[in-house]
């Protein structure tokens, strides 16, 4: 499969690999539940993964010429997109450091939480990243109200996912025995969902900027901040594939 350029096209395109996450988490909460299989599940991740990272954050813009006038919007645009990508690299190993912390310290045990929430949570970040995906295709063809609208959506979904979290997630962990000062399991569980949460915070922090200065009209189809409001977005929803799974669904319960 291709990109699109063309409105209705990319549209559909975004519906379609929205499709495909969805379907997989679906089967990846299958094989948690009857399988129980590591193996399928790290398959099933990296696969969300790589859709997300081409279709939704698109990397291949990597490979764009930024040849020409330095003060050309082509050009400010390709190395603002690789200091983004930069960032977010060095911020991948952060998440990959609790990743690791998780699997040493916890190994093949997880925290007793709620898979139904966990799946829950997950599917409403996804569908944000839907929505995200379709306001700044929105923004490329010139449809402020379309970005606008689903600029809000977003928002809403990305605020409700930081709910279910913190708000709920985390006081029936508490009541489960499961603190931050407890054991081993409540440092893990804390620390990896609690540094994903700040970062979905400073996502919808970020997305209110964008709304609020998309709504004034000031973004047209070269429309930059929106791409890495975008790419951010989809960045916190790419960490949160690897920790479902590793905080929801690999392993048995830790007594």
């Amino acid at each position: 499969m291709t990109h699109k350029h063309d409105k209705s096209s990319a549209f559909s395109q975004g519906v379609l690999i929205f499709v495909y996450l969805a379907v997989l988490t679906a089967v990846e909460f299958f094989v948690a539940v009857k399988l129980n299989s590591i193996q399928i599940m790290l398959l099933i991740a990296l696969v969300k993964a790589g859709l997300v990272m081409y279709y939704y954050m698109h990397i291949y813009k990597l490979n764009t010429s930024d040849e020409g006038d330095e003060h050309s919007y082509s050009f400010k645009s390709g190395t603002n997109r690789i200091g983004l990508w930069m960032f977010l690299l060095s911020d991948s190993f952060v998440f990959g450091g609790l990743l690791v912390m998780r699997f040493n310290l916890l190994g093949l045990t997880r925290p007793h939480l709620d898979q139904n929430l966990g799946l829950l949570v997950t599917a409403v970040l996804l569908i944000s990243s839907f929505f995200m995906n379709r306001a700044e295709t929105s923004i490329e063809h010139g449809d402020r109200k379309g970005f606008v609208t689903n600029i809000i959506i977003t928002l809403i979904l990305g605020i409700g996912f930081l709910l279910g979290v913190v708000a709920v997630e985390w006081p029936r962990a508490i009541e489960e025995g499961i603190t931050a000062s407890s054991n081993t399991v409540g440092a893990a569980f804390f620390m990896m969902t609690g540094m994903h949460a700040f970062h979905v915070l400073t996502g919808v922090i970020f997305l209110l900027i964008v709304l609020r200065n998309g709504a004034k009209g000031l973004y047209d189809k070269h429309s930059y901040p929106v791409e890495a409001a975008a790419v951010y977005w989809h960045f916190v929803d790419l960490v949160w594939i690897f920790f479902y799974p590793a905080l929801y669904l690999i392993g048995v319960v830790a007594g």
